[in-house]
């Protein structure tokens, strides 16, 4: 394996920076060791798997103090940048239906500076994608944009900073499009969300592009790019509860119950959510923007047990509560299990066995 990586790019030495983000060997030794310690554990089970509820709640809330995020901030956390950008496309066609908006293809509008993913999601969602031509000096055209904008447009999108330039856009402009129109209004932070807030402490003229701006509705932000953590981790973060609640999948309609989830996928590498709650803890991140204490915001991610309707999973997951409903419950079980076996030995009488003499699960006599 070793040899196989002889002729890869350098990435310690910083020449791929789009696909490896390189902090130093301390922090990717803090990302490898909680990676491998939780290398088996599957996010799809916050209930059993506590820590990982743990690690990805105090994950969103670490984000949503970078972003300038109020108490009302939900989020959830993605394998990756493409997906929070499914799930905040996704949310805002949702949204937009609730609102009988749209038509039968809502349309989203941006800059081409905009990543590629936005077109895949709306390819895979059923909307339609208008591209801007950015001005002259590389800026988006915002009169271009507003232009666009008709009755089917449910949700602009800003990128900060976008990947071909690296210029943020003005996410400040789109507001005040996004408030005129009554619209959805999506930033695009992946590159920028966990490198930015730093970047301007330090002095550098950032624009506001986040949570301060009260028309952005929700931003995508990868921890495993300048969050320094192990790959497959990004963050989506809601302005409120109101946007958030567009967010999950809840079906019941089959035998085994309830069945919940906040992201596209269903199971999810724990490591990953492990390793990037780790290395900002490593790096800080709670306490590095607020001058010291502990973060005054307490958002809460799509894993607490809060943030799920309170309704019962099954008939089997609440306990029987007398002696009369347990005994009903046993034999409705029984009853169960006998249609069950019938059926399986019709089945099987009907068609030739594949070894005489022995049937799938019992043992049978030849005659």
């Amino acid at each position: 394996m070793e040899s196989a990586r002889a002729d890869d790019a350098d990435w310690r030495g910083g020449r791929i920076g789009v696909f490896v983000h390189y902090a130093g060997e301390d922090v990717l030794k803090v990302a490898k060791d909680a990676y491998a310690m939780f290398f088996t554990e599957n996010g799809l089970g916050p209930a059993a798997l506590k820590s990982l509820a743990k690690f990805e709640c105090e994950v969103v809330q670490m984000t949503a103090g970078l972003l300038s995020g109020g108490a009302g901030v939900r989020g959830t956390m993605t394998t990756g940048g493409t997906e929070s950008i499914l799930l905040a496309m996704k949310c805002a066609r949702d949204w937009a239906r609730a609102g009988n908006r749209g038509g039968a293809t809502p349309k989203v509008v941006y800059s081409e500076t905009t990543q590629p993913a936005f077109d895949k999601s709306a390819h895979l969602l059923g909307m339609e994608v208008v591209r801007v031509p950015v001005r002259a000096d590389l800026s988006p055209d915002i009169e271009g944009i507003a232009r666009a904008v008709d009755a089917r447009t449910v949700a602009l999108v800003a990128s900060a900073p976008n990947f071909p330039y690296g210029m943020v856009d003005p996410v400040r402009e789109y507001a005040a499009l996004a408030a005129k129109h009554g619209l959805w209004l999506h930033v695009d932070a992946c590159v920028g969300g966990y490198i930015a807030p730093f970047a301007r402490k330090l002095g550098r003229p950032i624009p506001d592009f986040d949570f301060a701006i009260p028309e952005v509705t929700t931003i995508s932000a990868d921890c495993h790019k300048y969050g320094y953590a192990a790959k497959g981790a990004s963050t989506l973060l809601f302005r409120d509860e109101t946007a958030f609640s567009h967010l999950a999948y809840d079906f019941s309609g089959w035998p085994r119950g309830r069945y919940f989830t906040h992201t596209f996928t269903s199971t999810r590498a724990g490591e990953a959510i492990a390793a990037a709650w780790a290395v900002m803890k490593h790096r800080d991140h709670d306490r590095r923007l607020d001058g010291g204490g502990d973060l005054h915001v307490a958002p809460h991610c799509g894993q607490c047990s809060r943030s799920r309707p309170k309704t019962r999973l099954s008939r089997r997951a609440s306990a029987p509560r007398s002696l009369s409903e347990r005994r009903a419950r046993a034999g409705r079980s029984r009853r169960c299990r006998r249609r069950w076996r019938r059926a399986r030995d019709r089945r099987w009488a009907s068609r030739s066995p594949a070894a005489p003499g022995r049937w799938p699960g019992r043992r049978r006599g030849t005659g």
